[in-house]
């Protein structure tokens, strides 16, 4: 059956609840990082540590008050906490917080998606090796050129991934920052010293500098990751769409025992999990013109960039980590018609190996250009006749002046494409 997909680590990651969880756990560390310094007393950060807390609901309701979130939580934390609640928040503006906490909250998402592409690309690998010699046509401008093998064509999405995956590990280093540095950046109501060790408790670097917010070349370096690896994606899904048509029919996507291709047709087998992949694609994309044109803000900062990233990111991410989830559930499923492969390398009657014979004609000492309308012409009469290219091509005196026989039949020999894919798969792999 076709598994159903649960989004809640990936929701749970972007919902409200872990994003003020991450904000108090941020007033926390500077709160913390302060008491270290002499700032605040003892006795009052453990006070603040044993009465922290929140509902949701309790914050939701402030707001409705104040129309600001952060002073909303903050008003939240004031009536819990008392007297000592005014260390919270010292020197700090709301960006310290909601930007910072951002951050956390790409660096799990990222947490996520690289374990899913890892899996993905585990899936693609088995394939690749399992049907390492497998022959099937390759398809240039979607009309057969010469044969390959269905390994290499995988073999080539696992190289692709394997670089998603290095994307992912250079991207943590720029996404895993953070900024305590106060209305314009200048820490000119907080040390600088202060951010370093509550930066340091919530496993993030300081950004070397900052005005009120992060800058958002990171953000849109983050929400371009998520589109390079979407892309890729419904690269492979389009790739099995195309194989599953019916004249083709060289590989098929898993179909449950009680799965409906058509309310009208029972014949149906569908690519619809590809098809989805396909579409989500595009809304991971769609994240990407928004991203580019929040790095530009006023001055200092202003907020137009804030509601755009409340729906780029979370949609951006969920919607990738569910197109790798069904991926990977499509490859290992997926039906492969080895049958059928052979079949339609066979479908022009030879011609797929023209290219062998025009290159054995000029090292036999023709012409290239000569050569290359000599086998044309076996094409076209081919074609023509719906016959065999091999019999035209032992019937045709001129060529025969320059081969053989046996050089003629050794031109239709599969092995030619196939002799290299271990150093191939060599290469990749190591």
């Amino acid at each position: 059956m076709i598994p159903r997909y649960s989004r809640e680590k990936m929701t749970e990651i972007w919902g409200e609840e872990n994003r003020f969880r991450k904000w108090l756990d941020i007033e926390l560390a500077v709160c913390e990082a302060q008491a270290e310094l002499g700032a605040i007393p003892q006795k009052s950060i453990d006070k603040i540590k044993e009465l922290a807390g929140f509902e949701l609901s309790e914050i939701l309701a402030k707001e409705e008050e104040t129309h600001h979130e952060v002073v909303a939580f903050l008003n939240v934390l004031q009536e819990r906490i008392g007297k000592d609640s005014r260390f919270i928040h010292m020197g700090l503006t709301s960006s310290d917080i909601m930007d910072t906490a951002t951050s956390l909250q790409m660096a799990e998402a990222l947490d996520e998606i690289e374990r899913e592409t890892i899996e993905l690309r585990a899936s693609i690998r088995r394939i690749a090796e399992k049907h390492k010699y497998t022959p099937i046509i390759g398809r240039t401008h979607g009309v057969h050129a010469e044969p390959t093998t269905f390994g290499l064509k995988m073999i080539i999405y696992y190289d692709e991934f394997s670089r998603h995956i290095e994307r992912i590990k250079a991207l943590r280093k720029r996404i895993k920052v953070g900024k305590i540095s106060g209305a314009v950046g200048n820490y000119a109501q907080i040390e600088p010293e202060i951010e370093k060790n509550a930066l340091k408790k919530l496993d993030l670097d300081p950004a070397p500098v900052s005005n009120q917010i992060l800058q958002r070349d990171r953000h849109a370096e983050f929400v371009f990751v998520l589109a390079l690896i979407a892309a890729s994606c419904e690269k492979i899904a389009t790739e099995i769409r195309s194989l599953q048509k019916t004249e083709v029919n060289e590989v098929e996507e898993p179909f449950a025992q009680k799965q409906k291709g058509s309310s009208a047709m029972p014949h149906k087998r569908n690519p619809i999990k590809c098809e989805q992949i396909c579409g989500l694609a595009r809304v991971v994309r769609m994240a990407a013109v928004p991203a580019l044109e929040n790095i530009t803000l006023w001055h200092e900062r202003d907020i137009s960039h804030s509601s755009v990233e409340r729906v780029i990111l979370p949609d951006a991410c969920i919607a990738l980590d569910y197109m790798l989830d069904k991926l990977r559930w499509v490859l290992d499923g997926l039906q492969i018609n080895v049958k059928n492969m052979r079949k339609n390398i066979d479908l022009t009657g030879g011609l797929v190996y023209s290219q062998r014979l025009m290159l054995r004609l000029v090292n036999a000492g023709v012409p290239r250009e000569k050569a290359h309308t000599l086998v044309q012409g076996k094409v076209s009469s081919t074609i023509k006749r719906s016959g065999n290219f091999r019999d035209e091509v032992i019937k045709d005196g001129e060529i025969r002046r320059y081969m053989t026989l046996e050089e003629i039949e050794a031109m239709f020999d599969l092995d030619i494409y196939i002799r290299h894919v271990d150093e191939i798969f060599k290469r990749v792999l190591e």
